[in-house]
């Protein structure tokens, strides 16, 4: 019995010799689950059903929300950089107020073809 308590006092202390080690090398905690928790930085505000596939979720990243669609066949940024502090109220599309960027798209899209060069106006030549 006696070498049974020393054989685990002998690894009780190495366990803990090992926890001091590491806090020393990584500048954490002795215990991770006993130290302060960092803060987060990303919460899901409201998510809502599209339709039986697509969601959209509004999202706040380090005090800026982003509007995201998911679930179609690529997930859509459907505006992005607005200020947590603004209050959510409506905007008449076109006003001076919408101040929204074009949708962007990520993961596989398909490539849309160039836009087509303008027409050349005509010109009128001299001495006709």
């Amino acid at each position: 019995m006696n070498w049974f308590l020393i054989t685990l006092l002998l690894c009780i202390a190495m366990v803990g010799a090992g926890l001091v080690v590491r806090s020393m090398m990584t500048g954490g905690p002795l215990l991770p689950a006993l130290g302060q928790r960092p803060e987060k930085r990303l919460q899901v505000l409201e998510q809502t059903s599209v339709d039986g596939r697509r969601r959209l979720i509004l999202i706040r990243r380090d005090n800026v929300e982003h509007l995201i669609m998911t679930g179609g066949p690529v997930d859509l940024v459907v505006e992005t950089g607005i200020g947590a502090t603004q209050p959510l109220r409506p905007r008449a599309i076109g006003s001076e107020a919408d101040t929204r960027k074009e949708p962007v798209a990520f993961g596989r899209t398909r490539t849309a073809s160039p836009p087509p060069a303008p027409a050349a106006s005509p010109t009128a030549v001299a001495g006709e």
